[in-house]
């Protein structure tokens, strides 16, 4: 009978335990970061100077003939150091845990820093906001994730260097909506991801004033419906993770056209610029291999891609271009086409393990149109009209482009402090029909990056 009564308690204390409210536990995190930069020139560089594109093209005041004529001086105009110091990259963010939901563990992230910018000031923007289930056992693991995070291949797998730029534009730079599941089954398994856009966005045609030009939009992908989607094979023992991964997108760059109509029958009469319908969209392949390793104090990584139409992803020369124009108002479009990789070692100084040593190299070659029977519209005297080129920062003369960025941090708990040198090449030129540049120049631009945070 006493046995009886005591499975009898244990089962209603089950039963009550069951009925308890779930605690969520919210862990807060972040840091107060501030970084100084300086440029020997000046440099393609977005939040507020912080995030390093690249050097700017000489811009020559006079050609050596008209120097030699007037006397005067001949001067890059760009060839101006500029510096900054700024804090707004502080972050702040709220980790959630503690649900059960279908059998799996919940959680959630929401994240935001002050990069975000209004026509005055730097604002506080959203970086991460998802929610998260895990399914664990012994044999394998699942992972749904929906929200904003990283993109795929961009992500936690991110170079050791001290710039906001993190490698970028050699890696991929991108925080998206997306839903992404994530399988494993011992040391193998598999991520699939689809993604849309918010602010890292492809450039396409705009329409204004009977003219087309250019914009930044998150509407060339909605148009599209079909989302961004990626699919990577994962392998992951003994210090060594690997993943072979391709990235599909399909955008929309325009829902109308234009073409001159003769609207009242009177051959007399002007022809009338009228928009009709068009169906059109840009279909991309971006292949990758990522590996990392490590051992001990020794940390490598490194990626390789074949990039088309990658601006969304902040990198150069990846857009794609308008190859022909039809008497329907429709264009065609051919994406343009980038080798891009990088390769990053990192080794942990001291007894206490508080320094680290990092070294980055990066490297992109333009490779021009991805059909090799396309050819980009051509102006009067035949070279490409770069007005039909649609890509990052509207940077259409760029052949190739490499950085070596050596670094050293000293690393605590709560505190960090690091320099960091970049040499960056450019060689810049003239942009070719089929979407390749013939380079005349390299210009050089260095950077000094100095780390002041303070985390908790």
């Amino acid at each position: 009978m006493a046995t009886l009564m005591a499975l009898v308690s244990a089962s209603a204390q089950d039963q009550k335990n069951e009925q308890k409210p779930q605690k969520v536990k919210v862990t807060p995190y972040g840091f107060v970061r501030n970084y100084f930069n300086y440029d020997s020139r000046n440099t393609y560089t977005v939040c507020g100077g912080e995030y390093n594109m690249q050097p700017l093209d000489e811009d020559w005041n006079l050609t050596e003939e008209q120097a030699a004529l007037s006397g005067l001086e001949r001067t890059d105009l760009n060839a101006v150091p500029q510096a900054h110091l700024l804090a707004l990259t502080t972050r702040i963010g709220l980790n959630l845990e503690g649900l059960q939901v279908w059998g799996a563990q919940a959680s959630g992230k929401i994240e935001g820093d002050f990069a975000g910018f209004s026509t005055t000031n730097n604002v506080f923007r959203i970086r991460q906001a998802y929610a998260k289930l895990n399914w664990r056992s012994d044999a394998d693991s699942k992972e749904l994730l929906v929200g904003q995070t990283w993109h795929p291949l961009s992500g936690d797998i991110m170079p050791e260097v001290l710039g906001m730029a993190a490698g970028a534009p050699f890696r991929p730079h991108s925080r998206t909506p997306q839903a992404r599941f994530i399988q494993t089954f011992g040391s193998f398994g598999y991520t699939a991801v689809a993604l849309y856009q918010l602010q890292y966005m492809n450039q396409g045609p705009s329409f204004s004033n009977g003219t087309w030009g250019r914009t930044n939009s998150t509407s060339f992908a909605n148009t599209a419906v079909v989302p961004e989607l990626f699919l990577g094979l994962n392998y992951k023992a003994n210090g060594l993770y690997c993943q072979l991964g391709a990235d599909m997108q399909m955008i929309r760059p325009r829902t109308f056209g234009t073409v001159d109509a003769d609207l009242d029958g009177n051959p007399l009469t002007p022809a009338v610029q009228t928009k009709v319908d068009v169906d059109e969209t840009v279909v991309s392949f971006t292949p990758t291999l990522y590996a990392q390793y490590t051992t001990g104090r020794f940390a490598v990584k490194a990626r390789t891609m074949l990039a088309e139409n990658t601006s969304h992803l902040n990198m150069l020369m990846s857009g794609y271009a308008v190859t022909a124009m039809n008497p329907d108002g429709s264009w065609e479009y051919t994406p343009l086409r980038n080798s891009t990789s990088y390769i990053n070692f990192a080794y942990t100084l001291g007894k206490e393990k508080n320094y680290r040593a990092d070294l980055f190299f990066g490297y992109m070659k333009n490779l021009g149109l991805a059909d090799d029977n396309a050819s980009i519209i051509a102006k009067a005297d035949g070279t490409a009209n770069t007005n039909y080129v649609y890509c990052k920062g509207n940077y259409t003369n760029i052949n190739s482009f490499f950085r070596v960025a050596p670094s050293i941090s000293y690393n605590l708990k709560h505190f960090n402090f690091g320099l960091e040198y970049e040499y960056n090449l450019v060689t810049y030129g003239t942009l070719q029909t089929d979407g390749t540049v013939s380079a005349d120049r390299g210009v050089a631009g260095h950077r000094v990056c100095a780390l002041f945070k303070y985390n908790f």
